[in-house]
């Protein structure tokens, strides 16, 4: 029926819209048939159209019907799209934040991973060297489940948290004590199997048929106890009535066995110097003689007389009333350098007063050079002993590090030789040093201050003689002192140019004189400074 409108429709439609066509004037007949052919047909087509339109009505209605069906149909599916769509975009957010916890509960899980290996870290060093063979099995099982791929976290952290319940347990057994058997090593070497006694911190071993028990402590590079012997036989049975009967008395160490260890690094002095090495005797050396010399020197200037005060006075009075018997007396009774230098003095007494201070200054100066003999050579013990132990230093550093070649770094007591003797060689090497520094600065003090007082006694006696004007030196001066030299009013005025060179001559000549003079002191107190060096 469809198909029959389809096709009507078309045709109806041409013929209504379609103009006229023009009639013939020669054939009005054909025009009437052709007008009522078409008329027919248009009735046939207005009422198939009329029809087609029935029709169509009568179809558009179930039609319409189906359409709202298939629009409520479609708003349905559309509102269960949208509440699908919100139900995923639950279901999204609802993931991303499992996967979010989840993240969370890992890194969680992985911090109380973190915790329990630091914590079994912790415990296994904090027991005491008998306890580890207690919990030797405990602890390599919770180690190994960390690194086990066949084990789910759940049974890891089930063997972890039985190692926290069984060091819960060890802390309530660490407060009335307790006892567990194992092994220890005793002075000779030998492994024994025994009983421990751990209260706190100190631990006792017995061993199997013995009646004596030790302590129980670490040994250095061992992982085995050692058992360390008591000092006293009744600690050591009060110890074994301890573990056999569970109570009694208890010996207790304060220092946890630190007493005994420092004990056991305690050597003689022959055994401290050999560890320094060869450098030691060389060091030894230096210092017995420096010890001699300087012995020697103090004892030497110790019997030095030094005059008092009065006696001096009294030689210089005499000095100056010109009484040379009185002078000669009392010079007899000062004794020393002084008495000795004073009595070459004297015995110059009516020479030049330039002749007598070098007589004086002789002698003082042959003092210096008695009083400081063999004080250069305790200066350089001095400045030598710390070089020897820095020689010894390096020596001994090198050794150290031949060891570590061979040996490595994990072996202390391999490179505690070496050690030893570098920092040996430096602490004698300044055991020598300081003292030898301070007698050498004492001896040199006391040698000055002697110098000092016969300079002081040659200044005073050689002025006082000065002043004593002696008859002959006064008139051997006299004779000796230039005549004054004429004014210009004195001269004649034709010779003043000729007096004026004159002078000019002199006056060069007085400064020839004095740079010589200035010379000689020079190269003098240069002698002087190479005598006290």
């Amino acid at each position: 029926m469809k198909t029959t409108m389809k096709k009507l429709l078309p045709l109806a439609l041409a013929a209504l819209l379609s103009p006229p066509t023009p009639c013939a004037p020669q054939d009005p007949a054909g025009f009437g048939e052709a007008r009522l052919g078409l008329d027919q047909q248009l009735i046939e087509a207005v009422e198939e159209l009329n029809t087609l339109r029935q029709t169509i009505v009568s179809e558009k209605l179930p039609l319409s019907r189906e359409l709202t069906a298939l629009e409520r149909q479609l708003s349905e599916l559309r509102a269960e799209y949208q509440a699908t769509t919100r139900q995923l975009d639950g279901r999204t957010l609802d993931l991303s934040n499992l996967r979010t916890e989840i993240r969370s509960r890992e890194a969680e899980n992985g911090y109380l991973s973190n915790l329990f290996d630091e914590y079994l870290r912790g415990f296994e060093s904090r027991l005491h060297i008998t306890e580890l063979q207690r919990y030797e099995d405990q602890l390599e099982r919770t180690k190994l489940a960390a690194e086990d791929s066949g084990l789910e976290e759940v049974e890891v952290f089930a063997r972890q948290v039985e190692l926290i319940a069984l060091s819960i347990e060890r802390l309530d057994e660490a407060l009335g004590g307790t006892t567990f058997e194992g092994e220890a090593v005793d002075a000779s070497g030998i492994v024994n199997r025994g009983v421990f006694a751990l209260v706190g911190p100190a631990a006792l071993f017995l061993p199997e048929g013995g009646s004596e028990a030790t302590l129980a402590e670490q040994r250095l590079g061992s992982l085995q106890p050692a058992a360390l012997p008591f000092g006293d036989p009744a600690d050591a049975a009060a110890a074994a009535d301890l573990i056999t009967a569970g109570a009694g008395l208890m010996p207790f160490d304060p220092t946890l066995g630190n007493a005994l260890k420092i004990e056991a690094t305690e050597e003689s002095l022959l055994e401290h110097v050999q560890k320094g090495g060869a450098v030691m005797i060389p060091i030894f050396a230096m210092a017995g003689l420096a010890l001699l010399f300087a012995v020697y020197k103090w004892l030497s200037m110790a019997f030095i007389g030094m005059p008092k005060e009065k006696r001096v006075a009294a030689l210089l009075e005499a000095v100056g009333e010109r009484d040379e018997d009185a002078v000669k007396r009392h010079v007899g009774v000062i004794k020393g350098p002084i008495g000795s230098m004073l009595a070459r003095g004297v015995d110059h007494l009516r020479e030049p007063r330039e002749l007598v201070e070098e007589v004086l200054y002789e002698k003082v100066l042959t003092t210096r050079l008695e009083l400081n003999s063999f004080l250069p050579f305790i200066a350089i013990c001095a400045a030598s002993a710390p070089l020897l132990g820095l020689l010894g230093t390096v020596t001994g550093i090198i050794n150290t590090f031949k060891m570590i070649t061979v040996f490595g770094s994990g072996d202390v007591k391999s490179l505690s030789g070496g050690i030893s003797e570098a920092l040996i060689t430096t602490k004698f090497g300044l055991i020598v040093a300081i003292p030898s520094l301070l007698l050498h600065a004492f001896l040199s003090r006391k040698a000055r201050r002697i110098v000092d007082q016969m300079e002081k006694t040659a200044v005073a006696f050689t002025n006082q003689l000065g002043r004593a004007h002696y008859a002959d030196e006064d008139e051997a001066r006299a004779a000796r002192r230039p005549q004054p030299a004429p004014t210009p009013a004195d001269l004649p005025h034709t010779s003043l140019e000729a007096r004026i060179g004159e002078l000019a001559a002199e006056q060069e000549c007085a400064s020839k004189a004095l740079q010589e003079s200035r010379r000689e002191l020079v190269l003098l107190q240069q002698e002087l400074q190479a005598q006290e060096a």
